[in-house]
């Protein structure tokens, strides 16, 4: 099988004396889903921010078998989709059409093809009825599945999602749970929310002081108490009365 996204003993730190991440190593192979959880500090920012060549540590990075290093970038984001925890700071055309065809225009996809995804993602994620409404009229989980759709317009390899459930009502997480669960791409999703992260991911990679320290089934750590104490977290509610 493909390897989407590779790790090879990466170290990075902001400080010399204080590394954050120690010696990262794993793969993800093409269509997989994995949750990347931890507490606060853990590293998963960082470790986002390395695989969008955002900052450079050391050891290797490889995106579709390309190395993240400045001179491969543009490539290398091509083949990323980036969906951030703040909708607004992705979302900066006056409506939800020109958002989605931006990224596909400037990436010199024909017109016609960008209008093709646009309406192939709005109806996959059954929210063609946003096509043109204005961003700054969206409600929070519209502009939430507004952000996602003009990612999967840029047809990427991979998408990787930080906190996509953060401060959504009820429904809205629903709703967004499923367009997740509904994308065929890889897929790398950060987040405290492990309710979600156990609906959306079979693997999870538990990242601790810059370290994985486990790495497997969602089963055989979304339901540890033990391992999750251990490093600072909480089972998923629906495991805690059981």
């Amino acid at each position: 099988m493909k390897t989407v996204i590779s790790f090879e003993n990466v170290n990075f730190s902001y400080e010399k004396s204080r590394p954050v991440m120690r010696n990262v190593s794993f793969r993800i192979q093409d269509g997989e889903a994995v949750g990347l959880i931890g507490a606060n500090g853990a590293g998963k920012s960082t470790l986002m921010k390395l695989l969008l060549g955002l900052v450079q540590g050391q050891g290797r990075i490889t995106v579709d078998g390309v190395t993240v290093e400045s001179a491969n970038l543009p490539q290398v984001r091509r083949s990323l989709g980036y969906v951030l925890q703040n909708s607004d700071h992705q979302m900066f055309m006056p409506t939800v059409y020109e958002d989605m065809m931006f990224g596909p225009l400037n990436a010199m996809v024909p017109r016609e093809e960008a209008e093709r995804r646009v309406d192939e993602v709005l109806a996959a994620l059954d929210i063609a009825e946003l096509k043109h409404r204005h961003n700054h009229r969206l409600s929070g989980g519209e502009k939430r599945m507004a952000a996602i759709a003009t990612v999967l317009a840029m047809a990427p390899s991979a998408v990787l999602m930080d906190e996509p459930t953060s401060a959504l009502d009820p429904y809205y997480r629903r709703v967004v749970i499923r367009a997740i669960g509904a994308m065929g791409q890889t897929k790398l999703i950060a987040a405290h929310d492990l309710d979600m992260i156990w609906d959306t991911c079979q693997r999870v990679l538990l990242l601790d002081g810059g370290e994985i320290v486990a790495d497997g089934p969602k089963e055989s750590i979304l339901r540890d108490k033990k391992l999750l104490e251990q490093h600072h977290m909480e089972l998923p509610l629906r495991f805690q009365n059981v």
